[in-house]
């Protein structure tokens, strides 16, 4: 019996591990990095160990370092989580060496999967159907378009979709490089790449006496960067035979490895319904919970029960109803898909299953991925279950950094998704449409930001309001950026005896106004309650005040703005052709480039790591390279000069 478990990760699936633990009177022990000291994770786990430092490199991949925590804090077992170790066959092996129970797969089934090269060697003795992959030295203009794939690792890094002959040299290195950044291993390979093609998985549930379940399907098409963006189960749209073949084919999987523990067996399946198979991840998936929601399952706790030895049911239990979860990410999909740092001020979505890492109030920082929160919807139907989602996401009150909500409610609204015609390239070629900043809705609310401002005013309500007189005056003014989209919105008012009086609003009255409350954990100010009255409709708004930012709830959605300053600082200003650093990071590579050469528009002058995901930085105009602040390692604040580019010769 496992009585004391070290969880060997951090954030969400950290806590959602501690919470199956506490159900089944188990004690945890939590680890962190320094970044990590006060994190909900380490706050919520009965004993936290520290790991010096804050890079992964030196904390959370720190194998040694985690086995040592795991024997000072008298635990008896180790859980991975995913990500970071979860699928180091090493880590596995020196855990059960200290004599610690590990509660994942045999080391040599971790093994057999990590490369995703002899992976497919296995599945194809298996019988197991995939794709044949291709000599990068002989790819035609005829196999276009292809993959380029790290063969370790996974998560999208040093994956390259080519399109052109021409490039495939380029990508191949770039690949490379990434791979043996990220992974340690630089090995890549080549494949077609299936356009149309959606991403169906299987979870597999296997105990140490021979069973195998098969926990239906999942859908995963919707990716950007290849990595997952919203899942749901089961997979829509699959026939009965599809649907045998993918589960015989990922049983096949698990026993051609001697499989034990929680794992998933992904699948390409082609426009005309066929199977292949992508690879196996050997650990416990980030989209579990729609999984768990429609069969009444905790994979938590079934992974634990494995690792004690306990034998699974004959069969699993028959699936219920649909469940689709979405990623929310601090992230702006309009620009590059750029993670946000920053104070996550608040982060409450009520009605829904929401497994998140941080808690308002907490810091999101630079050195991890830039996932905030799983928000899992369940109901008797696809359709029912996907409404439920986006009416969730779109009432949650999300404070700090920008998001991808937004994207993520249009994509659960868009017709092809709710007809469940959706494929990989789903976002990205609907991303214009998805990331569109013509919000009509925004000046009401910009007007709204300036009377809740008006309202925490210290003075009468009439004075807080900007007040009334009998003769004519000068309006209230004040400005606001949209964020994201930096649309600037001008609103002017009054308020007369007849009531109140804005510019380009005829229709509008206020109906009453409440001052903000006192701050709570990481606010300046609480909400002001405005309530107006739009053309005969009863419309309210609360507006909450940190710094210059102000959020602006309403019952259609959420309205971001930073409160511009009456005289701008005329010494702002930057130098032309200057490129700083969009976020906080790393530099990982400097191109071919040197001070003096002349470079084109959109050409690459370098690679920035920063939570998880690398970002090419480009010449923004052709010109001559005048200067160059960047090597690799060197770690940049948002802001930071790179490069100047000169225009001209």
């Amino acid at each position: 019996m496992i009585r004391s478990l070290l969880v060997a990760n951090r954030a969400e699936i950290a806590r959602r591990i501690v919470r199956t633990c506490r159900d089944l009177g188990i004690a945890t022990v939590a680890v962190h990095s320094d970044a990590d000291a006060d994190a909900p994770h380490a706050r919520e786990a009965d004993t936290a160990v520290r790991l010096p430092g804050d890079a992964p490199a030196d904390t959370y991949l720190r194998g040694d370092l985690l086995v040592e925590a795991a024997l000072a804090a008298g635990a008896d077992a180790v859980h991975p989580g995913y990500g970071f170790l979860s699928e180091h066959a090493d880590f596995a092996r020196a855990v059960r060496a200290a004599g610690l129970v590990w509660v994942g797969p045999p080391p040599e089934a971790m093994e057999a999967m990590a490369s995703k090269t002899r992976a497919k060697e296995i599945m194809r003795k298996a019988g197991v159907p995939l794709l044949d992959p291709l000599d990068p030295a002989e790819v035609t203009a005829g196999d276009l378009p292809v993959l380029v794939k790290a063969a370790a690792g996974g998560g999208g890094r040093g994956m390259r979709v080519v399109r052109e002959l021409d490039a495939l040299p380029a990508e191949l290195d770039s690949a490379r490089a990434e791979a043996a950044s990220a992974f340690g291993d630089g090995e890549i390979f080549v494949e077609p790449y299936m356009e149309g093609a959606r991403h169906v998985e299987v979870q597999v549930l296997a105990d140490s006496h021979g069973t195998v379940w098969t926990l239906g399907t999942r859908d995963c098409s919707l990716q950007r960067r290849h990595q997952k963006v919203i899942e749901e189960a089961p997979a829509p749209g699959l026939d009965g035979e599809l649907r045998r073949t993918l589960a015989e084919s990922a049983a096949n999987a698990a026993r051609a490895i001697g499989y034990e523990g929680a794992g998933t067996v992904e699948f390409l399946v082609s426009s005309s319904g066929r199977a292949y198979f992508l690879e196996m991840n050997t650990r416990l998936q980030v989209e579990h919970p729609v999984t768990e929601e429609i069969h009444g399952l905790d994979l938590v706790a079934l992974q634990l029960r494995i690792a004690e030895g306990e034998r699974l049911g004959a069969e699993p239990p028959e699936p219920r109803g649909h469940a689709v979860e979405a990623r929310l990410y601090a992230e702006d999909p309009a620009r590059d898909w750029r993670p946000q740092t920053g104070v996550l001020h608040r982060l409450e979505i009520p009605g829904l299953r929401v497994d998140s890492g941080p808690d308002g109030g907490d810091a999101i920082g630079v050195h991890y991925d830039p996932m905030l929160a799983k928000v899992i919807a369940v109901a008797p139907t696809r359709a029912e279950a996907v409404r439920r989602l986006a009416h969730g996401l779109e009432r949650a009150r999300i404070h700090g950094p920008v998001t991808n909500r937004e994207l993520l409610v249009r994509a659960l609204r868009h017709p092809e998704f709710e007809a469940a015609r959706m494929d990989t390239g789903f976002l990205e070629r609907h991303l214009p449409e998805l990331t569109r900043t013509d919000d009509e809705a925004a000046p009401l609310a910009a007007l709204a930001a300036a009377l809740a401002d008006a309202a925490r005013r210290p003075a009468t309500v009439a004075g807080r309001l900007g007040g009334w007189r009998n003769v004519p005056s000068q309006p209230q003014l004040r400005s606001y950026r949209a964020e994201p989209g930096g649309t600037e919105h001008e609103v002017r008012y009054r308020l007369t005896r007849d009531g109140l009086r804005a510019d380009g609003f005829p229709d509008v009255r206020l109906l009453g106004a409440e001052p903000g409350r006192t701050a709570e954990r990481g606010r300046e100010a609480g909400p002001a309650r405005i309530v107006l009255d739009v053309a005969g409709v009863r419309r309210t708004f609360e507006v909450t005040a940190y710094g210059d930012r102000r959020y602006v709830d309403t019952a259609q959605g959420c309205h971001a703005f930073t409160a511009l300053p009456r005289f701008p600082d005329p010494t702002a200003r930057t130098e032309p052709g200057s490129l700083l650093a969009p976020m906080p990071g790393t530099v990982v590579r400097v191109a071919g480039v040197a001070v003096g050469d002349r470079v084109e528009a959109g050409q690459p002058l370098l690679w920035l790591e920063a939570m998880k995901m690398e970002h090419r930085v480009t010449a923004p105009a052709a010109g001559v390279l005048t200067a160059l602040h960047a090597a690799p390692g060197r770690q940049v604040e948002v802001g930071a000069l790179l490069a100047v580019v000169a225009a001209g010769e």
